[in-house]
């Protein structure tokens, strides 16, 4: 098929969340279609209405909106364009399944699930080659079929319709990664196209689709490769001409088996609420299976639209590493600071504030005191879920800490309660800005005979409970006067 404009598309069923493999073929696509000024769309599988997950749909949505991976066509819902559903399509199914009908090219198939399972039970008791199916029903009579008929009748429900695959020969496709694949026709069976309460099987209704939407190439997991001859002889059936496929390789965890919850795999909503970064998890899908030079790992958002072809993407699976995700998260978080400034750091974590901080913090917080706060605790956030940890002690009222941590090294109990008290008067007459901050203890230091590590040591658990905070002066500075004093006050009752 050859077409002016690309046009691609990502159908996911809403049978569970969007995980880590789902996403990145979202993402192949979604890029492909930028690169080459095409189409990107979204049609959502749901004729399986039995496994059919709640809450599934808006996740698979959510996680495409939260990547930025915008579709292009669709009903418009709400002044938006929606996905294509394909609950919404079967009148489109039933037509075609009845043209292959009428051309030969399927039959009714009247088996029971009773039958069925009788027949695979007697096919493993022979030890023969697993089938879904016998092909029982592809050659009845015409007096059998009229038999089967009027008793399908007389019982309320109808047949499934099966397409006639061919029994000799082989079914060649070319695949853009893979190259040309060949398969035996003796391997492939009789699927189902139509299920008896009249919804089509994924096969039927995903040729149909691709077919009227003008799907130009088909990117898909790997895992679809065996589905590929069976789709190819249905297109041909029809009469329609082939899409290009291009069959995406799988992802492994580091112990090179297929990834899975094992290994800590999740759905991207999971990940999202983790903290990661969206343009983070955008460059880290990008780079499982595809590459710019082998050795450029940082690709921004239009970096990767304006590199990536199939061409790029690798035959060999490629490999999950948490470690390598982990690291490209905290890149992206100091880039969101030295291109956008401390403001988008603020807004981004303001909501992982809100939900972790202890309950005893008034909520709403105040927007003015977290941006305040965010210059100080950004550069040891790996994570937005980090946040809450990293500043809680600049929101609490009271400390909690074990009162060791007060004698620093080289300072006996006496020594940090002399220190703390004369530390609190100076501090009562100091200017609170940073610099005079630092410039009254370090006078205060020498006048005490302590190194300025000792009293700093000391003062930064005092006022944070922590041994490792952000800098003392502008943490003070942050916390204010009276709340300083007050934690002084505390860590003198500790002692």
């Amino acid at each position: 098929m050859t077409k002016d404009q690309v046009r691609v598309r990502y159908a996911p069923s809403p049978t569970g969340y969007p995980h880590i493999g789902n996403i990145r073929t979202a993402l192949f696509n979604w890029l492909y279609a930028r690169h080459c000024g095409g189409k990107f769309i979204v049609r959502i599988e749901d004729t399986d209405q039995t496994r059919r997950v709640e809450g599934a749909l808006e996740a698979i949505l959510d996680s495409l909106r939260w990547m930025g991976l915008d579709w292009d066509e669709g009903p418009e819902v709400g002044g938006e364009y929606g996905p294509y559903l394909q609950s919404q399509r079967l009148d489109m199914y039933r037509t075609y399944t009845q043209q292959l009908l009428e051309n030969g090219s399927a039959y009714k198939c009247y088996c029971t699930t009773e039958r069925l399972t009788e027949m695979r039970a007697e096919m493993a008791a022979r030890k023969e080659s697993m089938r879904s199916y016998d092909r029982h029903c592809r050659d009845l009579s015409d007096k059998d079929r009229k038999i089967q008929e009027a008793n399908l009748e007389l019982q309320g429900i109808d047949p499934v319709i099966r397409f006639k695959s061919p029994i000799e020969g082989e079914t060649t496709f070319n695949d853009l990664i893979r190259g040309d694949i060949t398969f035996a026709n003796s391997e492939l069976d009789d699927l189902v196209l139509l299920k008896s309460d009249g919804y089509p099987t994924y096969h039927m209704a995903n040729v149909v689709d691709d077919h009227f939407m003008e799907i130009t190439h088909i990117m898909r997991a790997d895992e679809w490769l065996s589905s590929t001859p069976r789709h190819v002889l249905l297109y041909r059936a029809l009469g329609w001409d082939l899409p290009l496929f291009a069959h995406l390789p799988m992802i492994l965890g580091p112990d090179k088996s297929k990834l899975s919850k094992r290994h800590g795999a999740a759905s991207l909503t999971e990940y999202r609420d983790r903290g990661y970064l969206p343009e983070a998890m955008l460059n880290f899908l990008a780079l499982l299976g595809w590459a710019l030079d082998g050795k450029t790992d940082i690709i921004d958002r239009e970096g990767l639209i304006k590199h990536f072809t199939i061409d790029g993407i690798s035959k060999t699976a490629a490999v999950f590493s948490h470690e390598k995700l982990d690291w490209m998260n905290g890149i992206y978080m100091r880039r969101i600071v030295e291109e956008n400034g401390i403001g988008e750091f603020t807004a981004r974590a303001l909501p992982f504030l809100e939900a972790g901080l202890p309950l005893t913090v008034r909520r709403p917080l105040d927007r003015e005191y977290v941006s305040r706060v965010a210059p100080l605790v950004y550069e040891r956030v790996k994570l937005l879920s980090d946040a809450p940890k990293q500043a809680e002690f600049f929101f609490v009222d009271e400390l909690d800490y074990d009162s060791h941590l007060l004698l620093v090294k080289g300072v006996g109990k006496a020594q940090a309660m002399k220190a703390l008290e004369a530390s609190k008067q100076r501090l009562k007459e100091c200017t609170f800005d940073a610099a005079s901050l630092e410039e009254t203890l370090r006078l205060l230091a020498d006048e005490l005979g302590f190194k300025t590590g000792q009293l700093f040591g000391l003062l930064r658990v005092a006022v944070s409970g922590r041994t490792a905070a952000p800098p003392l002066f502008q943490t003070m500075e942050v916390l204010g006067k009276d709340r300083c004093l007050k934690r002084i006050d505390a860590a003198l009752k500790r002692l």
